[in-house]
Parts: C-alpha cells; structure tokens; sequence
C-alpha cells in the first residue's frame, strides 16, 4: 500500500454484516469467519493488496475457509492402473458393508452384549462363525491388520522362544514392514534356516528343538524368485513340524477365500487351502484379495485361538464396531458364490473384462482430446493392470486406456498435465510410463463424473513448455 495515499480498510464487524459474511457465519461458525477476516485484513495491510471492500474482503474470508474446510481424505479416480492401490485405500468397500457400518455409526449395536443371556459378550463372535465356515477352521479372530495378525501369533506362540523361518520368506512389505523386525518385537527369536533361494526339509530338521515356538510359512506374495529354486510344500512342512509338536502359521498377507482362476487370473493360495494343508493357524487381510474394510484375520485350531485371545496384546490391536460391521456384511457376500463378482467390487475390477474397458476408451478418447486441444495428442491404447498391495506381482490383467503425448518434445508438458489433472475437483491418478500419460481405465465405473470433471480442466500453457 502507498503510505502517501493510504486505504482506509473496513472494519472486521462491516464485514461481517455483508451478506457473504452472515451466510458465512451460517456456514463455518462466528469464531472461524472472524479469525478468517483478520487474517485477510492483515495480509491486505502488509501487502497493500486491493481487497479493501468489505464484500472484497469477505469473499476473500470465504474463500480461506472452503480451501481449510475441504476434507483432506478426499475421492480420487483411480487409473493408475493398480486395482488395490496401497496409497490410494486398498479395496473398495461393497454396499452392503458400507450400509452396516453406517447403521453401527448411527445406532448402538450389540458390540460386546449377548442378547440372549442379558451380559457381556465377545466383538469377535460377529464375524468367528463367518470366518469359520468359509475357511474350515476350527476358530478365528481378528484384529486391526495382517501385521498386528503376525505380531500377536508371534507374541502368543514365540515369545522369548525361537520361530523358524526360510531365508527366502523374510519379507518387507510396503511403509518398511520387515518380517525380522516384527519378530523381533514380538519378542521371538528368529532362526533362519536355507537360503535365499533354496530351502529344503533337512534345513528345518537341524532347525528345531526345545526352544522351538513355532514355524513360520510366510507366503511371499509380493516378489517372485524364479530359476534355481527350491522350497518345503505347506504339507511337508506340517508333518515334519508336529513330529516335533511344534505348530505351523502360515502367513497368507494379501490372502483370499475364493480361486482367483476362475476370474482369469493366476491362483493365488486360499485361506481354505492352507487350512487344509495343516496349518495350525492361517493369517490373512481384509483389505486386499478379500475386498473389506483394512482388518487382520488369524484361522485354525481352537486352543491356540484362544491363547491369541488371551494375550492382553490382543485388546491394544481390537477393531472398532465400524469395521466389525463392514467386516461381517462383506463376509456373508462370500455365502453367494454365484453373485460375489457383481456385489464384491475388488472382483468386479479385477474380473472386468478386456473388451468392456477398450470400448469405454474409445468413448472418452475424443472427449479428452477436444478437452486437450492441440497441446496432446490422445490415443487408445493396450495396457497391463496391477493387482497390487503385495498380490500376484508378476501377474498382469490385459485393460486398456489413454495415452496422452504432447505433441512437441517438452518434458515439461508431461509433468504439467499430471498436475493438472491432480488438482481437478476429484484428481485423477494416471502414471507416466514412455513419455506419455497413461489413464487406464480398468477402475472407471463412473464415466459421466469423469467427463464433468475433465471439464474443468485448466493447462497452464508457460508451464507445457
């Protein structure tokens, strides 16, 4: 501001008193709209900016406080290409489990009350029964994820004892989750026993002894080692483990209750299967293959199920009624085999066929590239989609998508519309791969939302190059 011709600005009750400032008092609260207004006077002191009308100024205040009010966690459209996108909230949760957690957010639920006998009751019978019939486990509990799943096994079974596990199996999953850090918080002490790529019968033999807790198989469902390999079958492994009366926990990580083949995709082990094969107790998540709300879910053999429900560690790891009730509803899904893959959506994207997703591509090519103009040139192309969290990671899904090139040679250009498109109202999440912008389509089930929201799309033509 020029202190030679300075401007007078308004008083923070003037503005309040516009019609913006009381609908403004309406919407975020007197304290908010006030602090708002203050902080827009004093910017327009220190910078001399030209907000000095009091509708100016509280537009301005408005303004503030919609960026400050937008939820942080907000909708994005997935075409990354990666169905369970850790950074992106894993599974979609199905209606029907999104109706039962609203329902326990509005009422209160018999969370820990026994209906019948008037006293207090268990959280985990809402979901034992389910667990257990589509497993074929004798018992199982649940807890907030997989890895407090493996650390309260760990904790339960091994504590200031020895817990055997292949090289090849010690694993570090996604945030720097590492299988021999767990173990060693769990107060295990690990024994590795082969080596990274081959492990035989006679490594876990020399393995075990008094001190043994338990064995761990640990499914290895993020990597893939190929060549000269070698590894013990689940079975063998349970009979050599129980002539030494030491159980076996298979960990599943991403592990699901149905055969992943007959949705065109590789078989991935079922949680059915491992109990079958012996396994005293099978971990497995929620959120991943299984299409729930993020949980941890342990299977098999009563009497160990309940030494892991004893563990006072167990109470620190519980889940909340929200997700019991997501938990449960997605589960009875599984009861009906014949419509899981139009009610589940994990497996309606993942089992969405090839064809569906290329015609969808070839609607919105021209869309997108009228919205473009001549900066891109926009073409339907083939592309692989990912499983993702740690799930098959070898195993790509044929799809199909839009690639974006600038039509100059501007790295910039490539860069500048990814940005773009992530500030949209819903930002949507493609990845650059071959000098070009890739939008694949396999999780669009929204088309028209996507074309609205294109519609406002803005290219900052310094920053195309």
């Amino acid at each position: 501001m020029d202190a030679r011709n300075p401007r007078r600005l308004p008083a923070v009750d003037q503005v309040l008193r516009t019609a913006i400032g009381l609908s403004a008092i309406d919407r975020f609260g007197h304290k908010a709209v006030v602090r708002a207004i203050r902080e827009v006077l004093a910017e327009a002191r220190t910078e001399g900016g030209s907000s000095v009308e009091a509708g100016a100024v509280a537009l301005d205040a408005v303004r503030r406080l919609e960026t400050l009010d937008r939820p942080s966690l907000r909708p994005v459209f997935n075409l990354s290409g990666t169905v369970l996108h850790t950074n992106l909230g894993r599974a979609l949760i199905a209606e029907p489990a999104i109706e039962a957690a609203v329902l326990a957010m509005r009422e209160a639920v018999t969370l820990e009350f026994d209906v019948d006998g008037g006293r207090r009751g268990e959280r985990d019978e809402h979901v034992r029964h389910l667990l257990c019939e589509l497993t074929g486990a004798q018992d199982a509990t649940v807890v907030n994820n997989n890895a407090a799943a493996v650390l309260l096994v760990l904790n339960t079974l091994a504590n200031g004892r020895e817990a055997i596990v292949s090289r090849g199996e010690l694993i570090e999953i996604g945030g720097a989750f590492r299988m021999p850090e767990i173990m060693a918080r769990a107060g295990a002490e690990l024994v590795e026993v082969g080596t990274t790529n081959r492990t035989h019968r006679k490594d876990y033999a020399a393995a075990l002894g008094e001190k043994t807790g338990l064995v761990l198989k640990v499914h290895t469902s993020n990597y893939r080692i190929e060549g000269f390999t070698a590894s013990v079958e689940p079975r063998a492994l349970v009979e050599l483990a129980h002539a030494h009366d030491v159980p076996v926990v298979h960990d599943l990580g991403s592990g699901t209750l149905v055969d992943l083949g007959q949705f065109g995709m590789k078989h991935e082990p079922t949680v059915a299967e491992a109990i079958a094969e012996g396994a005293d107790l099978v971990s497995f998540s929620g959120d991943k293959l299984l299409g729930g709300p993020q949980a941890g879910f342990v299977a098999g053999r009563k009497e160990l199920i309940a030494r892991l429900n004893a563990n006072p560690m167990k109470r620190a790891l519980r889940v909340d009624k929200i997700r019991l009730a997501a938990i449960e509803a997605t589960l009875k899904l599984y009861r009906d085999p014949d419509r899981l893959v139009q009610r589940l959506p994990t497996l309606k994207l993942l089992a969405r066929p090839e064809a569906d997703i290329r015609a969808q591509a070839e609607r919105l090519a021209p869309v997108l590239g009228q919205i473009l103009g001549d900066a891109f040139s926009v073409e339907v192309i083939s592309c692989v989609s990912q499983i993702g969290s740690g799930a098959l990671p070898l195993e790509g899904i044929p799809s199909a998508g839009l690639a974006c090139r600038p039509r100059g040679s501007s790295g910039r250009a490539l860069a500048a519309l990814s940005l773009a498109l992530r500030h949209l109202p819903v930002p949507v999440i493609g990845h650059i791969a071959d000098k070009q912008l890739v939008l694949d389509l396999r999780c669009l089930d929204d088309e028209g939302g996507l074309v609205r929201n294109l519609e406002s799309l803005r290219l900052d033509s310094d920053a195309l190059g």
